[in-house]
């Protein structure tokens, strides 16, 4: 009976330290995933953004999300599972905007019946394929500004696809929408980013 209650005592010492060392090595791997992507991801939301300090507590709180969340999940699902919370951030963060200027339209402009459109949606018949190749690790600064100038998601879809590496697939499960939206977005984007870079090739 000793030796059992030994045994016993020694096998949850055992599992005590092994659960130990297995939380310490996924917190480690936890953190190089989001040293890795950190750079890319304050880029992608001060794009979204225009504002520094506001991407940079965006980028935070996807941070603080996922490791909260869903760092109990496959290190291969870590990379899916950040981006879709990041730019659900960047999307609330517009909806905030967007309600924000809604009000000072209604206090501060003359004409009180000024709304805001959607982006206009028109499906496209000819598709693209992605070409990365637009998107280094180093973005030129004539790129960012023409980036930043696209809408939120044409934004989303070229960085997410060209950038990130994701497919069609992954992008539209991150971006909530269909595999139809996200080529769209994504056409239109290398469109014009092609228009607006034609005199800088």
């Amino acid at each position: 009976m000793i030796t059992a209650v030994l045994i016993t005592g020694h096998d949850n010492r055992w599992d005590r330290d092994s659960h130990k060392e297995e939380g310490l090595e996924i917190n480690a791997r936890l953190n190089n995933f989001l040293r890795e992507v950190e750079r890319r991801a304050f880029v992608t939301a001060r794009l979204a953004t225009q504002d520094e300090d506001e991407a940079m507590d965006i980028v935070q709180d996807a941070m603080f999300k996922l490791v909260q969340k869903y760092s109990g999940h496959t290190e291969k699902e870590w990379g899916a599972l950040f981006h879709t919370i990041l730019h659900s951030r960047i999307n609330d963060w517009h909806r905030r905007q967007k309600v924000r200027n809604r009000w000072r339209v209604f206090f501060f402009s003359e004409n009180k019946e000024e709304e805001y459109q959607p982006e206009e949606q028109v499906a496209q018949t000819q598709f693209l394929e992605p070409e990365p190749q637009l998107l280094q690790d180093e973005l030129s600064a004539i790129m960012l500004a023409a980036v930043g100038q696209l809408p939120l998601r044409q934004q989303q879809a070229l960085l997410l696809r060209a950038w990130e590496g994701y497919d069609i697939t992954e992008t539209a499960r991150i971006m909530h929408c269909s595999e139809g939206s996200v080529k769209t977005h994504y056409s239109r984007a290398i469109h014009s980013l092609r228009e607006k870079l034609g005199d800088h090739k």
